[in-house]
Formats: structure tokens, sequence, C-alpha cells
């Protein structure tokens, strides 16, 4: 089953059946803070058992402080390895919030404005082939209304099953967006409306805010986000290649087949901007905590104050499916237990994810888990999402 970024947000895969694995607390070491209340988590425990998913961690966090995390089930069946707070997870297109901070960083600094055109940044020409004269700026890619679109990204399916792929950002992008490209579709690769006029949720445009971020930076994004980012607030388990992430730590993904979890290979992709971080549950609910707390966690400031509050602002972005309810600068919003709260999703084959913010309470949550989203387990991490920001301390 073929399972893209965007349609794992939009829509649920195979529902799973009986006979999936129930979940079973794992063991969290003493960073894992302290346990919330019994019956709270004895309410987390039941709805990841519920929805059968293999392995699962989440972390909370309120004020700029971690609060706790938590581990549930197995990184591996074959050989009962537990879910552990240093367990990897793919990260998938929560990875695109990091490239959003990673631009306004830059824009703190004076190297770009956000409604500047990105073409004269770029070494290579990036024209709407409907639109030509509308100019493509680093707000359109943002909020996913560039016209740039995925058809063709996903007909071409860029994904390298069993480790990273040979394919760079650059050569990716030249062929995709430029004519005569090894990958370029007029009609697949551009939307006929103009930049600004409509939302699409975009990989290809967050991978261009990847390697736009490179070139103004003056050297690979990934390099300046693990310097002013994850070094800082001490992600020791977090990874931009699937070759980094040590053998003992990774965890299996798997696939539903009739029902049942199965094991697929990890993939690597082109686009690291746009869902290729790698991270532990310990180390990502420290970035989330930042990002509830004005860009502060556990005393460490990643982003000046004041570019959180930006990039959780809602954006013009006409035309927003209806499981949405407003676009920031990376980050979404949707409805969350009756209200709606910022948020971003990711997902492939044998990966899902969630993150979801509370600025008002400074509150942040995140789960990860190793299997493909079901409705069962949308439905799982959506309460227990609700659950942490009602009722979390």
């Amino acid at each position: 089953m073929k399972l893209t970024r965007r349609h794992m947000i939009a829509a649920g895969a195979l529902a799973m059946g009986a006979g999936a694995l129930s979940a079973r607390l794992a063991p969290a070491g003493p960073a894992a803070g302290p346990r919330p209340a019994g019956a709270l988590e004895r309410a987390i425990h039941a709805a990841f058992a519920e929805a059968g998913i293999p392995g699962a961690a989440v972390g909370y966090a309120r004020d700029g402080r971690v609060r706790f995390v938590r581990t549930y089930g197995h990184a591996d069946m074959a050989t009962g390895r537990p879910v552990t707070i240093d367990t990897v997870f793919p990260i998938a297109s929560i990875t695109k919030t990091l490239t959003a901070a990673a631009i306004l960083r830059l824009e703190g600094e004076g190297r770009l404005r956000l409604d500047d055109p990105v073409a004269p940044y770029l070494d290579f020409p990036l024209v709407n082939p409907h639109q030509p004269a509308a100019a493509i700026t680093f707000r359109h890619l943002l909020t996913h209304t560039s016209g740039i679109s995925d058809e063709k990204y996903y007909a071409v399916d860029f994904r390298h099953r069993g480790g990273d792929t040979p394919l760079s950002l650059r050569d990716m992008l030249v062929g995709y967006l430029v004519p005569g490209g090894a990958y370029y579709d007029a009609e697949g690769c551009y939307a006929a409306a103009g930049p600004g006029a409509a939302w699409d949720y975009s990989n290809v445009g967050f991978a261009v805010l990847g390697y736009l971020a490179g070139r103004i930076g003056g050297f690979d994004a990934r390099m300046a986000l693990r310097q002013f980012l994850m070094v800082p607030l001490g992600m020791r388990h977090s990874y931009w290649t699937l070759g980094e992430v040590p053998a003992a730590l990774a965890a299996t993904p798997y696939d539903w087949v009739d029902g049942k979890p199965r094991p697929v290979a990890a993939m690597g992709f082109p686009d690291w901007a746009a869902g290729m971080l790698q991270s532990s549950i310990a180390d990502f609910t420290r970035y989330v905590a930042a990002c509830a707390n004005d860009g502060e966690a556990e005393g460490v400031r990643i982003l000046p104050s004041g570019v959180l509050g930006r990039m959780l602002t809602p954006q013009p972005a006409p035309h927003l499916p209806g499981w949405l309810t407003g676009q920031g600068l990376g980050w979404m919003m949707g409805p969350l237990d009756g209200t709606d709260r910022w948020e971003h999703w990711g997902g492939a084959e044998g990966i899902f994810t969630v993150a979801y913010l509370n600025p008002e309470r400074r509150q942040g949550v995140t789960i990860l888990t190793n299997a493909t989203a079901s409705d069962a387990a949308k439905a799982a991490v959506k309460k227990v999402a609700a659950l942490l920001l009602r009722e979390g301390a």
C-alpha cells in the first residue's frame, strides 16, 4: 500500500483488525519525569492498546519544561525490544516546522524577508509556467500556497527503501521544477492557480525552503539546525539520515496487512526538509516544549522572543481543506477536543506522528508511533493529545 505524506493527513489508511498487538507499557528511565495521574496514565495506555499500535512514545511539556515522556509497546516485535525514551522514530512531516524555524531565524538576521520572491536566492529558475509573471515568495512556501504541486512528486515516488537515497536535494529540485528536468511536467509540478491563490500541501515547496536555507545561510541547513536548535536543546538522539541512527535504537516500521502489523523497510527521501528528521521522544519533546513556550525550553532559547508567535499566527491561505481551520508559518491549525489547536501531523508507510501546541497555556504534546496511520490510530492519538492538554499538570 502506498501512503503519501499528504494523504495520511487527510484520510485514514487501513483499519486495524482485532488481531493487532495490544500495547504494553515499557519501562521509562529517570529522565522520563514524574508520572501523570494514575487515571490519566491508564487512559493513555488503554487508547494505544485499543488501537493496536505496535509501539508508541508520548511527550508532554508545559512552561518550557518537559513534564514527562512515556513509552508503550515494542520498537521491534520480532525481538521483543521495547520502546524506550531513546528509541528513534522517523518524525516525518513535522520536520517542516524545523525548516520553517530555520527560515524565520534567517529572516531575524536580516538575510531575507518573508514577502521576497525566492527566485533571486536560487541557482536555478523557479517559474510557474501557468503564471510566469507571478513571483513565489517565502511566505507562499511556508503556507503551502506557492502553486508548486506534489502531483508529479507522488507519481514519481521518490522513496528509497532500505536506506538513504543517493539523490541529492538539489538534483531532485532541478529535475522537478526546471523545464527539461528528469521529472518535469508543467501540469503535474505546478498548479494552474498562481502563488497565493489556493492552499495545496506541498512537500516539494518545503524542499525548496530547505535548499534556500542552505543557500542563504552559507552551509547545509541541517547542520545549521543542529547547531542552533538540536545541540542547545540537548537532542542527543536526533539525526538527519537513516545511516546515522544506531540500529539498537531504531524503531522498526510496520504496515498493516490483513489487519496485522508487518515490518517494512525504512525509507529515505531526497526532500529532507519536508520529512527526514529522525528523533526520540526524549529529544523531540524538548523541541515541542520550546515551540509552545515562545522559543525557549529548559532555560535554552532557540529562537528570539516573538518568532514563535508569528509562526503561530494564521496566514492568508485560501481554500483550506475541511480538516484544517488555519495555516501558520509551517504550523497548521485544526480541531481537537472542541477547540482549534496548532498542530502538525506526519506519516508515510510505517510512520505516524503528531504534535499539538496550546501556546496560551504554554503546553505541547507529541506522539510518535511506528505503524502506518489508521482511523483507529488517529482516534487514539487525538484522544491522548486532548487528555494531556486538558488534564496535564
